[in-house]
């Protein structure tokens, strides 16, 4: 008989990200995508976006170039709290637990991912075209919130935006031309936050605060294209997403469970992290041929774990993640509701109930490792009602 042991270890992974835009850096710095994290809250139609950025290169003043559905005002826009994306991460990610067992029979891994013919070589790479023309740029609004700068942004054609950017001392990244024209022919705005470099120097770190966005869309999508054009080689994200109902799963790329369950080696107890990075290395090699998969690595009921990797999130910290739906919280929707495409809502004023009522959220965490030729489109999500748990599961 098996008896649980102990819980040794949360594995965290380093492995070079990406975000869903991409950095514009001033004059000829340097700044790549190191590391990014998003968390999507989403009820209805209702979403709360929340992205955590690392950086490298000189701290110097840059802007984040994001597409989203319509003009946002400054109140669907606010900065969040790091601490949170480390604390969900904790929660979710792979874990190693320890087994007592007198008559250990070893388990192999397989993969469900065969290799499959090589794809073209070389990545697709367009040039800026810039003329004397501009088309016409329109500054929807501007306004700051915490260390940011924020334009939103409208244009007719690339070459306009491309025009701005580089009249306001911006790199533009070779290849985003034509991203950029599939952005405005679907009729997308562009958010631009500016880092006041002065504030994020006066808080004496060099860590941004997460840019938290609360909006209403019929479609949920995360834009990751942008972030191809200033990357070196293939991006990982991860996406956490938390719904009242079920798992979120992407409706356009296929979701593959990552290898669970499985028996390994005691000396794997001080070296599980070069482990699970060097596993999900195999894993995505042998996916590169694939269409585009999405490895699911967590799908959990928040109320609860086993074994647990970290505590749960308590409601606090929830609603920090921007769950609003949650039953111990009193939603206050802006006086009067207005009902349109551009609809805003206030997820973050709540009123706390009684703190030991279990949430009603299920969390998702899904991680990809793409480039502009395994996964040409953007993220699109669906949401099920599906409530099954998975989590990748390692035994000692």
């Amino acid at each position: 008989m098996k008896q649980l042991f102990v819980i040794l270890i949360v594995c965290i992974i380093s492995s070079a990200q990406a975000f869903c835009g991409f950095y514009v850096g001033k004059a000829d710095s340097q700044l790549f995508n190191e590391a990014s994290k998003v968390i999507i809250a989403r009820d209805g139609n209702r979403t709360v976006l929340s992205m955590a950025n690392d950086y490298r290169g000189e701290l110097s003043e840059f802007a984040l170039v994001v597409p989203i559905p319509y003009v946002f005002d400054q109140s669907q826009i606010q900065v969040g709290n790091i601490s949170i994306f480390d604390r969900i991460d904790a929660y979710s990610a792979p874990r190693l637990v320890e087994y007592f067992d007198n008559n250990p029979c070893p388990i192999y891994m397989e993969y469900n991912v065969p290799p499959g013919p090589p794809g073209p070589a070389g990545a697709l790479s367009i040039d800026s075209v810039i003329t004397t023309f501009v088309p016409m740029v329109t500054v929807e609004a501007s306004f700051s919130v915490g260390e940011y700068d924020i334009l939103i942004l409208s244009a007719e054609e690339a070459t306009g935006l491309e025009t701005w950017l580089l009249q306001n001392d911006y790199n533009i990244p070779e290849g985003a031309t034509e991203i950029f024209n599939g952005y405005i022919d679907a009729g997308m705005k562009f958010f631009v936050a500016r880092v006041n470099v002065d504030v994020v120097n006066a808080g004496d770190s060099v860590l941004l605060r997460p840019l938290v966005m609360a909006f209403e869309s019929a479609e949920l999508m995360l834009p990751i294209q942008l972030g191809t054009v200033n990357a070196a080689g293939k991006q990982d994200l991860i996406v956490f997403l938390l719904s009242p109902e079920g798992r979120i799963v992407t409706d356009n790329y296929p979701v593959v469970d990552i290898p669970s369950e499985v028996n390994l080696p005691g000396y794997i107890d001080d070296t599980f992290t070069d482990f699970y990075v060097s596993m999900f290395d195999t894993l995505a090699d042998r996916a590169q041929y694939e269409s585009g998969i999405v490895f699911l690595e967590h799908a959990w009921d928040m109320s609860w774990c086993d074994p647990c990797a970290a505590n749960p999130l308590n409601n606090r910290e929830l609603l920090q993640a921007g769950v609003f739906w949650n039953e111990v919280e009193v939603y206050s929707p802006p006086s009067p509701r207005v009902v349109s495409p551009n609809s805003s809502f206030a997820p973050l004023t709540f009123s706390f109930g009684t703190p030991s009522t279990p949430p009603n959220v299920y969390l998702t965490r899904l991680h990809l490792r793409y480039d502009r030729e395994s996964h040409p489109e953007d993220l699109r999500f669906r949401v099920t009602d599906n409530r099954e748990n998975f989590q990748g599961r390692y035994i000692l």
